[in-house]
């Protein structure tokens, strides 16, 4: 029962629609002039990614529920049927404007730097005999176009698959046209390249349009009325039965062809395909006008990341960064440098390499009896896969959970589990009902003095690839309660062992969501007895309607929170006397912001955690996460420093309005600062540091004001000096 009256649908902001605003900030980041014009296209395209996602997933739910007559509101007051009235209407202004980006602004500055994007109709009698010669030797061999008539049914038109629709007239007196469709293959590159007429400029064509010029080659003897690029969404939302499955694995195989066939909820056609031919699709697909969006150009921006691979264009990039490994770790032992303490890792601006170099060093150590490690998501190509398989051919206990129901990545993790498993490795493939989110490595070594372990903790995956894309944070100790928690998990992660009450580790599903509340409402007694009050939590979403509740109670008792959430807030700040001590930031920059930190004043004790888990329902009670807690004093220190740095970005930190709005905390006069551009530069800074042994000191300056709205000032209480 909620007595404090906070559990008002006013209250709360509509998950989709937040994340609706996320994505349009991801959006604005392609319109930012400031940036350079391959990361506009790069964010474009990634904006077209994110939705496919959202539709697959959470537009797809949401039809289920509604076809389900499911009509319970979520917290903010909003039906399945409602939710979705409001997301198409967000939806295909978002579409439009990414066209209007792309045509009036985008393909004109490519152009102008040598890219030239081009139709059929502006291409020159080279270029077309030069395309002739592509779509006989190259592109037709590929092609099968499919017609549909009495003994041909209508064919799978399979998820995400760009496809040209193609009407046919008919000699049949009773039917005016007949439909055909010709997928464009995945297997050809997207963009052709065709030969340039003009010095220092490439040209490139569609493969969509190179078949719609030749497409007459593909129904000889046949005139054909018109051809228009059509692309479908399907659901993508898989079911899986597991306490009902025998064997996790299989029924997972199973599930991922479902993908393929899932009920249509999105179609994307050209804005001007033919009548005639829109309506073969949607009475074919069983599509509903609200779910077709007309596109004023290329359907799918996720090409432009073709054109952002292309070479000779890094002037048109970010700058590149290369990570640095800190000292402590460039030393010929990684065991005997993290036994002589804590280390902490903030990625990307320090190197991901002495994580592989922890679990390769590992396999080849003839010390080390064991190697534990949980596996979420890992890249195509993965050494950390190569060195727990070398590890288990040398006769090392290697055991290796791998979630099999991590979106997207089931594929590419039963693809790696099964190669863990021939290598020797005992894999767990998940827990039933659960997904294993948390991110830890174990690995226990025989020395001198007895057994010793080791212990890796981290925010993000062990995924070489996107760890140089994701702003993440890792701890290495050897303190031997975290090594006799990490024991008692993995225990639990592959046995029937009862969890025993662990020493420094907080775990989801059993206590995690209590510790929270327990911190946050120990803020509020704080507060109401006089004593400052502050929480600072960073996260990727805040869903989770308890917490979101604890968090109101908190702030109208006087505690100053600060929470930095880069997608989805359900949390509405703002509300006199329910939230207005609470400020909602957002950092949507180069790297992907996904560092989870949660801060506690605690009376100036600072408690001060990292988790791989965010403030959403799922992750406290149907995931297994891991919230671990950060005791060295110089770590503590930095990371306060970090949050810190985060909190007076004003280049590409974003305030939440009341409404649910974003706005730029960029104010006149005031100098550019962006905290990505920041990290990056001291990591540079701290290798030319001569002893990286002693404990780093900060100077100190003045404190500041604790908390001010309209300044935003960040109440950290804070001492570090920013250069």
């Amino acid at each position: 029962m909620d007595m404090y009256g906070f559990n008002q649908p006013e209250y709360f902001i509509n998950r989709e629609l937040s994340w609706l605003e996320f994505n349009h900030r991801v959006l604005e980041e392609g319109k930012d002039r400031e940036n350079p014009l391959f990361e506009r296209i790069k964010f474009l395209s990634i904006v077209s990614s994110n939705l496919d996602e959202f539709f697959m997933v959470r537009v797809a739910s949401l039809k289920d529920q509604v076809n389900a007559e499911f009509d319970k509101k979520d917290a903010a007051g909003l039906t399945p049927k409602q939710q979705l009235k409001k997301i198409y209407s967000r939806a295909h202004r978002m579409v439009e404007e990414q066209c209007d980006l792309y045509n009036r602004v985008l393909s004109f500055k490519l152009k102008k730097n040598g890219i030239c994007i081009v139709g059929k109709e502006a291409l020159t009698d080279q270029q077309r005999m030069f395309l002739k010669d592509y779509f006989h030797n190259i592109l037709y061999p590929v092609l099968t176009p499919r017609a549909v008539d009495a003994s041909r049914p209508f064919p799978l038109i399979q998820n995400k698959s760009l496809n040209v629709g193609v009407l046919i007239d008919h000699k049949d007196e009773e039917k005016d046209f007949m439909f055909a469709t010709v997928q464009v293959p995945s297997v050809l590159p997207r963009l052709v390249e065709i030969p340039s007429i003009a010095y220092k400029k490439r040209y490139f064509i569609l493969l969509e349009d190179v078949i719609a010029m030749y497409v007459n080659e593909l129904f000889k003897g046949h005139k054909i009325q018109c051809v228009c690029p059509y692309r479908i969404t399907r659901n993508a939302d898989l079911g899986i039965e597991e306490e009902e499955a025998e064997d996790l694995l299989i029924e997972i195989e199973k599930s991922l062809k479902k993908r393929k066939w899932g009920a249509c909820v999105r179609l994307e056609v050209d804005k001007n395909m033919d009548k005639h031919l829109l309506n073969m699709l949607t009475d074919e697909l069983d599509v509903q006008q609200k779910d077709i969006y007309y596109v004023d150009g290329p359907i799918d921006f996720t090409f432009l990341m073709n054109v952002y691979k292309l070479d000779e264009y890094d002037h048109l990039k970010y700058t590149k960064e290369v990570p640095k490994i800190i000292k402590a770790l460039s030393e010929d032992n990684i065991f005997e440098a993290i036994r002589q303490r804590d280390i902490f890792l903030h990625h990307p601006y320090e190197s991901f390499e002495p994580v592989i170099q922890f679990i390769e060093e590992a396999s080849k150590d003839p010390n080390v009896l064991a190697i534990k490690q949980t596996l979420y998501r890992v890249s195509g190509d993965s050494p950390i896969i190569k060195a727990l398989t070398q590890a288990a051919e040398r006769g090392k206990q290697v055991t290796v959970l791998v979630e099999l129901k991590a979106r997207f990545d089931e594929e590419n993790n039963i693809h790696w589990a099964k190669r863990l498993e021939k290598a020797g490795c005992h894999v767990i493939y998940g827990l039933v009902g659960l997904k294993t989110h948390s991110k830890i490595t174990l690995v226990v070594r025989k020395e001198d003095f007895g057994i010793k372990r080791y212990v890796h903790l981290g925010t993000g995956n062990y995924n070489d690839i996107t760890a140089k894309l994701y702003t993440d944070m890792g701890l290495f100790t050897s303190n031997e309660y975290y090594g006799a928690d990490a024991s008692t998990i993995f225990n639990m992660l592959s046995g029937y062992s009862e969890t025993n009450e662990l020493y420094k580790l907080e775990i989801a599903p059993l206590g995690l969501r209590k510790k929270f509340l327990e911190f946050i409402e120990n803020e509020r007694k704080n507060a109401l007895a006089g004593k400052e009050a502050q929480i600072i939590a960073k996260m990727n979403s805040l869903v989770d309607k308890e917490i979101i509740l604890a968090l109101y109670k908190a702030s109208s008792a006087g505690v100053k929170i600060h929470l930095i959430v880069r997608g989805v807030c359900c949390l509405r700040p703002g509300i006199p006397g329910i939230s207005e001590n609470i400020i909602v930031h957002s950092i949507v920059a180069k790297y992907l912001e996904h560092s989870r930190i949660y801060y506690f004043h605690d009376k100036g004790n600072k408690k001060i955690y990292l988790s791989s888990a965010d403030w959403m329902t799922r992750n406290l009670d149907r995931r297994v996460e891991i919230l671990f807690p950060i005791e060295a004093q110089e770590i503590k220190d930095r990371i306060v420093k970090i949050l810190d740095i985060v909190l007076k970005d004003n280049v590409k930190r974003r305030i939440m309005n009341t409404d649910g709005k974003y706005y730029k905390a960029y104010k006149k006069d005031q100098i550019n600062f962006s905290s990505q551009d920041y990290f990056s530069k001291e990591a540079s800074k701290e290798l030319e540091k001569k002893d990286m042994n002693k404990k780093i000191r900060f100077q100190p300056v003045y404190s500041y004001n604790m908390f001010q709205l309209d300044e935003v000032a960040v109440s950290l209480d804070s001492k570090y000096e920013v250069k």
